[in-house]
């Protein structure tokens, strides 16, 4: 298991000079980030801002463009094995949702996170300890009723939950979640944010990639406001959650609202008015 202080960084990220490729199309040229470990950010942008490749460039999925002056570091390496990055950054996203075949078994989806694998295969082997802590996790996130269901026959939040329990059961250090309540309904959007919230207060760093703002739990500390490519602005959450900065971002008219340290964004009505 690696030691988590063995790396000699403080940061989860590093961007410098970060240019990108997703398929033909560059979406970032230059890039410059850098996410410090144990700060809890949300990426916000709108769709097409380049999120998703963001969160590519991460979980190693792309790589940058090879240039001398550029740097793209997670932990304090440029290369990862895919086995051992996922023991300190536990990834949930829509795309990871999709791979799942309908006949995967929620017992399988948990216990095929130990091998960054899709589903579970007849070679590979689970320990007695890692049976356990998979039923444990299961049993905190409330799925344990469901471990023999199929994939395909769960709810969306249910199919979120079990992806959520497979990023965790190496106890990562960070979460990167990908607008994890998109598709959920209210009920299960609760739970799921304060099941995050709850792991926030356990020590658990969250990186948060959404552009709905009542994604952002109150522990969320700083915001990235990312659009077409560009990181636009960068700062604590009570300044870039305003009504003139997120009407900025998304090019329409919003005023943000914010209650119990949750923020939302609803139509705004600014005629022959200031933004404020």
């Amino acid at each position: 298991m690696t030691d988590r202080n063995d790396l000699g960084t403080n940061n989860v990220l590093e961007c410098r000079n970060v240019s990108a490729y997703r398929g033909g199309t560059l979406v970032f040229d230059g890039l410059n980030l850098c996410i410090g470990r144990g700060v809890n950010t949300a990426i916000v942008g709108p769709n097409g801002s380049g999120k998703s490749t963001l969160l590519k460039l991460l979980s190693r999925e792309i790589y940058p463009v090879y240039a001398p002056e550029s740097l793209l570091q997670v932990y304090g390496r440029d290369r990862w094995n895919v086995e051992e990055l996922r023991s300190r950054l536990g990834i949930v996203s829509h795309d990871l949702q999709q791979e799942y075949g309908r006949h995967a078994r929620g017992r399988d989806v948990m216990l095929s996170g130990y091998y960054s694998s899709i589903d579970t295969h007849p070679h590979q082997r689970f320990s007695p300890a890692e049976l356990d802590h998979a039923e444990s996790l299961m049993l905190r996130l409330g799925i344990e009723a469901l471990a023999d269901r199929p994939f395909g026959r769960m709810s969306t939040g249910q199919q979120r939950r079990f992806l959520l329990g497979r990023a965790l059961v190496h106890s990562p250090e960070a979460l990167l979640l990908d607008e994890p309540t998109s598709g959920l309904d209210l009920s299960a959007t609760v739970h799921y944010i304060e099941t995050i919230r709850d792991l926030m207060r356990s020590g658990t760093q969250l990186i948060l990639v959404t552009h709905h703002l009542h994604e952002i739990p109150p522990e969320i500390t700083r915001v990235v406001f990312i659009r077409d490519g560009r990181i636009v602005a960068d700062d604590e959450k009570n300044t870039l959650l305003t009504s003139s900065r997120v009407s900025e971002l998304f090019d329409c008219d919003v005023d943000v609202v914010s209650l119990n340290g949750f923020y939302q964004a609803v139509p705004g009505e600014r005629i022959g008015r200031k933004w404020t």
